[in-house]
């Protein structure tokens, strides 16, 4: 039996009625404009966005998208640091919508998360943003609301400093993400049926030179040593500025400027690692924040993380290069001073391949003790500290190291200057506090049934039971991976301070720390940013089956929240 498109979309639409679901326009078979590729720019005391479902295409792969101003990304947002903020969103979706305005110091209420700090906002309503801007640098926005952000809801924030700075002569945003076709509860579907779905690449019983032994071992573990990322190229088109590869995206220069492109990972599920092969690139800003000056021939960036840097390229076209950390395909535009004139791309590397240190194991270059580690990785009724670990939970790292001197899977063996966050400086000095107080969070998973979790613990499980600080307090937190995979833990509303081998009153600031596998990270919070944030891995997919929490700071300086 046959059917038509017409016929299907009618089938389809009659069901929804019949089971009282809202279907959108685009499902309906309605007409829906097609988004156009990058973004405009707005800014002022009042800014004007609307959220759409459109239409978007790149690369040979065209679907379904949701944008907002009618691009994808959307729209950069230029601020001013010392300004008020008005930002009117309107949501012309068929379903509640959201922006969270990430890495911003605002009131909670504005921050975004429905259900965490405001109701979201509804099918035909508008909501009003108003915040004064107090800081600058490179930020980022993003829809909190089911999948959203993997369909193009998303885009650049740049707060213009009250200091100018002399350093460059221009400006690029460089936004990195992804586009599929594939609707994302169709992905996270795939993924819950089988985590190795969209896998290419894994490694096979007979390749490499991994010993016997070994592979029996990852077999015990269900794992497969490539399994770097969970959505991958076979599925996703690499975009800059919301452009694939094919489209050739240009950024021109003359010869002799010094360029800075403000680096922005605001991709769903991608870490992706950057370099502009043959021009060495000065670090200036982390998350935003001022860093001493770091040259790097390439960093990697992870989900929701920024990087601003500056460069000083020759005459002549240039491979700005950002190439998925599983290396299954790229993002390219090319940096010329030649209109017209596309730089060459290199070829993709070597798939990564984890190690034993990546389960969270001292690699002593033997295979003494395989056993036992296996049985520890396994054994899961409880987690350090007693905390119980429930089905959510399929590992347990034996010996979790601090990783701040790792540069990220796939960079450890290059033959060039790569960053790490032990690189990382603050320029300007912190306050001196001494630490109120230290705790140890968990992040865990089981990979065969696609949970997610922190301390073994979803986020509906928890709701009830937030991370709780005192206001003002200060306290060092511990992050623990239990699992294989690299997790960008993002806090709403603060910036904390990495502990990295800084100087403590040199401590970077950021926002999104990533915990490499196997491994830890700490930071130091001052919790003075008072009201309920979001904290969650930015793994589009991870956050969304359960690694995320709600951090309470109370109380409100004034007693009351404003």
């Amino acid at each position: 039996m046959t059917f038509s498109r017409r016929h299907l979309i009618k089938s389809t639409a009659a069901l929804a009625a019949a089971s009282a679901l809202p279907m959108p326009a685009w499902a309906r078979g309605l007409s829906v404009t097609d988004a156009k590729k990058g973004f405009g720019e707005v800014s002022g005391e009042n800014i004007e966005l609307a959220i759409g479902n459109h239409h978007f295409n790149t690369g040979g792969r065209s679907g379904h998208a949701i944008a907002v101003n009618g691009t994808v990304p959307g729209p950069l947002i230029r601020l001013r640091e010392g300004q008020m903020a008005r930002l009117n969103v309107t949501n012309n979706l068929d379903e509640g919508s959201s922006i969270h305005w990430h890495g911003l110091l605002l009131p909670f209420q504005f921050d975004g998360v429905p259900g965490v700090s405001f109701p979201g906002i509804r099918p035909g309503e508008r909501f009003s943003y108003e915040f004064p801007i107090r800081q600058s640098g490179t930020y980022w926005w993003h829809s909190h609301s089911g999948l959203q952000e993997q369909a193009g809801h998303y885009g650049p924030i740049i707060v213009e400093s009250a200091t100018p700075d002399p350093r460059y002569d221009r400006d690029y945003v460089v936004l990195l993400s992804e586009f599929t076709p594939m609707h994302p509860h169709d992905i996270m579907r795939k993924l819950k049926v089988g985590e190795h779905y969209f896998q290419r690449d894994m490694l096979t019983a007979t390749e490499g030179e991994m010993s016997g032994e070994m592979r029996r071992m990852w077999g015990r573990m269900r794992m497969n040593p490539r399994d770097i990322s969970d959505v991958t190229g076979s599925t996703y088109t690499f975009l800059v500025n919301g452009h694939g590869p094919e489209d050739n995206l240009e950024l021109a220069f003359n010869p002799g400027d010094r360029v800075r492109l403000r680096v922005i990972n605001g991709s769903a599920m991608t870490f992706f690692n950057l370099r502009i092969p043959g021009v060495p690139m000065t670090i200036i800003q982390a998350d935003g924040q001022d860093v001493d000056d770091v040259e790097v021939d390439e960093f990697q960036i992870g989900v929701a993380e920024t990087y601003d840097v500056i460069v000083s390229p020759p005459a002549g076209s240039h491979a700005i290069v950002a190439e998925a950390m599983d290396r299954s395909g790229m993002g390219l535009a090319s940096l010329t001073s030649h209109a017209g004139h596309i730089a060459t791309a290199p070829a993709l590397r070597d798939i990564p391949t984890l190690t034993m240190i990546d389960m969270g194991m001292m690699d002593h270059g033997g295979m003494e003790g395989v056993n036992e580690m296996g049985h520890s990785m396994r054994d899961t009724s409880k987690l350090p500290g007693d905390v119980e670990a429930g089905p959510g939970v399929d590992m347990i790292a034996p010996m979790p190291m601090d990783r701040m001197d790792f540069p990220g899977l796939g960079l450890d063996k290059v033959d060039h200057r790569v960053l790490r966050y032990t690189d990382l400086k603050a320029k300007r000095m912190n306050p001196h506090r001494k630490i109120d107080r230290e705790m140890e969070i968990h992040l865990t998973g089981n990979m065969e049934r696609y949970m997610w979790s922190f301390d073994g613990k979803k986020f509906s499980a928890v709701t009830d039971e937030p991370i709780r600080f005192g206001y003002d307090e200060r306290v060092r937190v511990k992050l623990v991976n239990q699992t294989m995979m690299a997790h960008p833990i993002h806090l709403h509303g603060h910036f904390f301070e990495l502990v990295n081998g800084a100087e403590h009153m040199h401590q970077p600031l950021k926002h999104t720390v990533v915990v490499q596998p196997g491994g830890t990270a700490t930071f130091d919070l001052t919790a003075n940013e008072p009201g309920d944030w979001a904290f969650h891995c930015h793994l589009l997919y991870h956050m969304h089956a359960g690694m995320m929490q709600v951090v309470t700071v109370r109380p409100f300086p004034d007693g009351k929240p404003v």
